[in-house]
């Protein structure tokens, strides 16, 4: 088996959730994160111990690192240099670092901060290794996170499904774009969609969000899963278009969004940071969308907008 590429990144740990933030979208893999800041109370909230290793207490606790990892099949140059037009677009001084590593390390790492999560007033979000006792009369999406985008624990994510379970009924159709580890659409299904569709360029996404959809007792045709740009081999109109990606291609996609939109139907998006809102807000102006909601999380903005006059 190949190796993978780690790709760490340096940064101020006053940076690191920024840095964190960019780096989810590099990759369609698992992050691992590594802050000192609360070490004391991190190792109590995880472990209940009070006891930690010397050599992790004389870390420098100024620094912090975040760990991305790219698979045989793509190219880490191609991230690297992502990561450093974006980081430096926010103004965060970093340094970056590559080496080889198996995949079993990173997997390890990443499940280590994923845990069962309750979302919006609806839904529960749970890694498919860890029990649940009552779900509290909510569904249960039961996932594998870290090998796609999409665990619910991101801010962008917790929006989006939030915004989601007000507009599902038995009805529902819905499109999921960049649909990462497919969290967003099986949710929908789970909420009680008629059928959803997701669609995402990279091959293990893919792969990783039809897994998914079986894993919640979904499949083809009520749950389908494309590979492709955008909406390239997408057809048809839904009554909930969803695209959790990054601004600029949020800006460009709202030139083709409508034509697969129903009348009366909503365009739920994310991904945005807010000092790129003013610049969605223009793309919705120039293709005649109107804003019917705004919501807000830590520096990342979700928007619920329709057609203008729908």
């Amino acid at each position: 088996m190949s190796d993978w590429t780690e790709v760490k990144i340096s940064v101020s740990a006053d940076d690191v959730d920024r840095a964190g933030d960019i780096a989810m979208m590099a990759v369609p893999y698992g992050i691992y994160i590594e802050d000192y800041r609360d070490l004391e109370q991190q190792a109590w909230d995880i472990a209940h111990i009070d006891l930690i290793d010397e050599a992790l207490l004389q870390k420098d606790r100024s620094k912090a690192f975040v760990h991305i990892y790219i698979s045989p099949e793509e190219s880490p140059m191609e991230a690297v240099a992502f990561l450093r037009e974006r980081l430096t677009a926010e103004g965060i001084a970093h340094e970056i670092d590559l080496s080889a590593c198996r995949k079993e390390e990173w997997e390890n790492n990443w499940k280590q901060y994923f845990h069962t999560m309750e979302i919006g007033e609806r839904l529960i979000v749970k890694p498919k290794w860890e029990p649940l006792d009552d779900p509290k009369g909510r569904a249960v999406l039961s996932i594998e996170p870290g090998l796609a985008f999409g665990s619910g624990t991101h801010e962008t994510t917790r929006l989006c499904l939030t915004a989601l379970e007000q507009y599902i009924t038995p009805d529902t159709t819905v499109l999921d774009v960049g649909c990462g580890s497919g969290i967003l659409s099986v949710a929908a299904l789970l909420l009680g969609a008629k059928r959803a569709v997701g669609v995402d360029i990279d091959a293990l996404a893919v792969k990783t969000a039809i897994e998914n959809g079986a894993e919640n007792g979904f499949v083809s045709p009520r749950y389908t899963v494309l590979r492709g740009n955008l909406t390239a081999q997408v057809s048809g109109q839904y009554d909930v278009i969803v695209a959790n990606i990054v601004a600029d291609v949020i800006i460009s996609f709202c030139a083709d969004v409508g034509q697969y939109l129903k009348p009366g139907g909503v365009f739920i998006t994310s991904g945005i940071i807010d000092t790129r809102e003013a610049d969605v807000l223009a793309a919705f102006a120039r293709h005649g969308f109107r804003v019917k909601n705004r919501r807000c999380d830590k520096g990342w903005v979700c928007f619920e907008s329709s057609a203008d006059g729908q």
